[in-house]
């Protein structure tokens, strides 16, 4: 089925998702929205993208995807405001409970947007928090906004498949363990192999357990590897993806899969985001009725995310 989408592509811009970082030295700084936003205006793609507001999710929608326990531990964490989320990637700081739910909940609001027919797609930069599992923290990432999206889908939408499409260069290990048993998880993701780079997992043999077997793909690159190689991996992640008939696709587009990355070792352009978003707008127009969110995930070269996340936005207008 071909969708013709007449609407804007929902692009979500705010200090509430500026605010997600944790400080100038660190990797995840709170800059990384800013330096997007100026690139994507820089782009001049005008009427086709509409600027939206973020907003907060409630604890009802938190308790989707985490556990009661986990987000209690957040919000007692936010008020102390200091030490680790986690064993010392994710530092606690005053008010990270109140800035980490802003990030899932303007992934809600993206979901809501474009099921409701008031965007055609829709993009969220400082979101894609791939690491954080059910009950615990990981790798700068405090509540996983896109597992918590997954949930809502099926409990607000009523969906039932679901696509996650990661092309990050660290493997969304929060995403993939919170559904590894569920068979209506499409779940595929292109990252660096675990044996280089954190946070360890993502193994080829890793397809599901029990009646979700076969419902996973992991493909692990090595270090180095480049758009070519890329492109080649991402015929595998579509046939997978379009096997999987789902009907409503999430992707996931960290920009450290970059060239020039400080802190992984792939040697992709702009342009793997670009093919990968314009690839998957396809695919939701044939399975999803053009149902399709991108959430930023990682990327520390400045110059590398701005560019990366405005092709993806581009694809999207141009799709």
């Amino acid at each position: 089925m071909t969708v013709t989408n007449k609407q804007p592509v929902f692009v979500y811009k705010g200090d509430e998702l500026a605010s997600y970082g944790f400080g100038e030295d660190h990797p995840f700084g709170m800059d990384r929205h800013d330096v997007f936003q100026n690139e994507l205006a820089d782009a001049g793609l005008g009427a086709s993208i509409h600027y939206a507001a973020p907003r907060r999710a409630s604890v009802d929608e938190l308790v989707l995807f985490h556990s009661p326990d986990y987000i209690k531990f957040i919000s007692r964490k936010s008020t102390e405001g200091k030490g680790f989320l986690d064993g010392g990637d994710t530092p606690a700081f005053p008010g990270v409970f109140d800035v980490a739910s802003d990030v899932v909940g303007t992934t809600l609001a993206a979901v809501d947007a474009v099921m409701n027919g008031d965007a055609s797609r829709a993009f969220v930069p400082i979101a894609g928090l791939h690491h954080a599992g059910r009950e615990h923290a990981a790798g700068f990432c405090v509540f996983n906004d896109c597992g918590v999206a997954i949930e809502y889908l099926r409990q607000k939408h009523k969906l039932r498949r679901i696509a996650y499409i990661d092309i990050d260069a660290h493997h969304g290990d929060g995403v993939f363990y919170g559904f590894e048993s569920d068979p209506d998880v499409i779940f595929a993701d292109v990252h660096e192999d675990g044996q280089f780079l954190y946070p360890g997992t993502g193994a080829a043999s890793e397809t599901g357990k029990g009646g979700a077997k076969g419902t996973k793909l992991n493909i692990p690159m090595p270090p180095g590897a480049d758009d070519q190689e890329f492109a080649k991996a991402w015929e595998t992640v579509e046939a997978f993806v379009d096997a999987g008939k789902p009907e409503f696709i999430i992707l996931q587009c960290g920009a450290d899969s970059l060239e020039g990355d400080p802190i992984t070792h792939l040697r992709y352009t702009e342009e793997a985001h670009a093919m990968a978003a314009r690839r998957l707008c396809e695919l939701a127009d044939r399975h999803c009725e053009g149902r399709i969110i991108g959430t930023g995930g990682g990327g520390y070269n400045r110059r590398n995310l701005a560019r990366a996340w405005t092709r993806v936005v581009q694809a999207f207008t141009e799709a």
